[in-house]
């Protein structure tokens, strides 16, 4: 399963200039098991975790504002993401105030992992389908300010759908060739004052959606 939709890189910790050579932080990733995709299926969950992968660290409190909840509800869930591994104290906060991160840069999934796991796999039909709304708020969100962004950029973001004919085997090579180039770009622009960050989505399926066999 790709990337979530919350998966974006964190904020480098330092950037550096145009002049400078630093090695790119290493990109990191978790993959999920039965217990931790019945802990992220929550809709605060899945938008707090987005948000310090986007944002973070923050704070419980900082989170409350940007999710319009309160902080009860933040420090209740993020307990129960550090539970799982996703995300971890930094250590950093004075008091009670506690500074959060995400754990790695994203996480990933296989859905035959969780075929003997009913809970699970409901579980993580609800966080897909989430990741989708998501998806489509974030998209509707930039078309509503794009009018506003120089054409250099708009003329190159947006929407793109193509056709492959492939195999299984092609379609795992697909998206290893699609993973290798987006790494190839990961931190391309530090240190360029034009740069912006960029999320890209990606999103497979059948064109057909009857499965192989099912009319045998």
């Amino acid at each position: 399963m790709d990337d979530s939709p919350g998966a974006t890189d964190d904020h480098p910790t330092e950037s550096p200039t145009a002049n400078q050579s630093a090695a790119p932080r290493p990109y990191t990733g978790i993959q999920l098991d039965e217990r931790a995709v019945r802990v992220l299926a929550h809709p605060l969950r899945s938008r707090i975790l987005g948000r310090l992968r986007v944002d973070g660290p923050l704070t419980a409190t900082e989170l409350a504002g940007i999710l319009s909840t309160n902080t009860g509800a933040t420090s209740y869930h993020l307990r129960a993401l550090e539970s799982v591994g996703l995300v971890t104290d930094t250590g950093e906060g004075a008091g009670r105030r506690r500074l959060w991160r995400a754990s790695t840069d994203y996480h990933s999934w296989k859905n035959s992992d969780f075929d003997g796991d009913e809970d699970a796999r409901t579980a993580l039909g609800w966080l897909q389908r989430d990741y989708v709304r998501q998806l489509a708020t974030r998209a509707e969100q930039w078309l509503d300010v794009a009018e506003t962004w120089p054409a250099e950029w708009v003329d190159v973001f947006g929407l793109n759908d193509s056709f492959v004919f492939v195999t299984p085997e092609q379609a795992s090579a697909l998206k290893a060739d699609l993973d290798a180039l987006l790494d190839r770009y990961r931190t391309l622009g530090e240190g360029d004052e034009r740069a912006r960050r960029v999320h890209v989505h990606t999103f497979t399926s059948p064109v057909d959606l009857q499965a192989p066999g099912a009319d045998q």
